[in-house]
């Protein structure tokens, strides 16, 4: 049995713990969206959450308010938003138009 004290052992550990989740990564975003026009940074924060885009691709974890709510919040910082999702689930065309519409 070896032991953890040695710190050559914990330091690979403990950078994990460290190092927090990309809120754009591919795997971790609760959010997604598709943006008509590339935004001006990679990453900005829109409605107390934080958004990382790749051209016109975005993602994001989970925030505390409703999806409409969200998405209403990255249309006021990016403009247009022509998909959203939730969790997997996308917007209903007539969400996405309030979406866009609540600037």
């Amino acid at each position: 049995m070896f032991k953890l004290s040695s710190p050559a052992l914990l330091l690979p550990l403990l950078g994990a713990a460290l190092v927090p989740a990309t809120a754009g990564a591919a795997d971790g975003s609760y959010y997604r969206a598709e943006i008509a026009n590339p935004a001006k940074t990679a990453k900005f924060v829109a409605r107390d959450v934080i958004w990382s885009c790749d051209g016109v691709n975005c993602g994001a974890g989970r925030g505390t308010s409703r999806p409409l709510i969200i998405c209403a919040g990255l249309a006021r910082e990016v403009g247009e938003v022509k998909s959203f999702t939730a969790n997997g689930t996308a917007l209903a065309a007539e969400e996405l138009a309030r979406c866009n519409g609540a600037k």
